[in-house]
């Protein structure tokens, strides 16, 4: 019997949700399904296809014998925030020590997970702070106003309260979805509010932020009125009931 005891791998699911990204797709798994690999076999690469009506879903299932650790998961339509949220529920059913979450528009960088992988320890929460955004002002706009939301309804700084680039361990993450709401829009605000009012480890580290690599953008003007609008009602009726 060999003298070395063989450390066990951390079980690491990255967590990207789509929605009609038939012109991302392939390119994001692609540049992400190296990650899981070089973390260990038993790795996964969860695409969650909310409710794709477009090629989305045909591509992802062409992709699997390609790429072996990728799992592909369709749902019905509920939005971005409710379809992370599942993802993390589905993570967390299959064993997962470290949940990463990302988004399928091939907005961040694959290379740039290995910083907090090295820290992933420390977690808490372990997130990308978009330094250098090549999103649009209104974008950049809508996320510094989202700062000052949160500073007066829940009474604490967040640096970068929605960004698409997080670490968590499995454990306690499951410990904070306990109070969001399954369809909570902006999930990822809501749980990073937590973790910082708790008092769980929070720690930024400066990412890249590019261009929509493909496809078009849902999001506009209109829509972010609206969303921040249900955001302000939602925000004070969570805040409030926990004062």
């Amino acid at each position: 019997m060999s003298k070395m005891t063989e450390q066990k791998q951390d079980r690491l699911i990255i967590v990207i949700p789509a929605y009609n990204e038939e012109e991302n797709i392939e390119n994001v798994v692609s540049q992400w399904h190296p990650i899981v690999e070089k973390t260990g076999a038993d790795s996964r690469l969860f695409i969650i296809n909310d409710g794709s009506t477009d090629h989305t879903q045909e591509k992802l299932e062409s992709l699997q014998e390609k790429y072996p650790q990728l799992r592909t998961v369709k749902k019905e339509n509920q939005g971005h925030g409710a379809t992370i949220l599942y993802g993390y529920r589905c993570a967390i059913a299959e064993g997962a020590d470290y949940i990463f979450q990302t988004d399928s528009d091939g907005q961040t960088v694959p290379e740039e997970f290995w910083k907090l992988w090295a820290d992933r320890e420390k977690c808490g929460l372990l997130i990308g702070s978009r330094k250098k955004r090549q999103d649009g002002w209104q974008r950049i706009f809508v996320t510094r106003v989202l700062r000052l939301v949160i500073l007066a309804t829940f009474h604490c700084w967040v640096e970068d309260a929605n960004t698409p680039f997080r670490l968590m361990r499995a454990s306690e993450l499951e410990e904070v979805l306990q109070e969001i709401p399954p369809q909570y829009f902006l999930s990822n605000v809501l749980m990073t509010v937590r973790y910082t009012k708790e008092k769980r480890h929070v720690a930024y580290y400066p990412i890249t932020f590019r261009p929509r690599q493909g496809g078009i953008n849902s999001i506009n003007m209109k829509k972010i009125v609206g969303i921040g609008k249900t955001t302000l009602r939602d925000f004070w009726k969570w805040g409030g009931e926990r004062q």
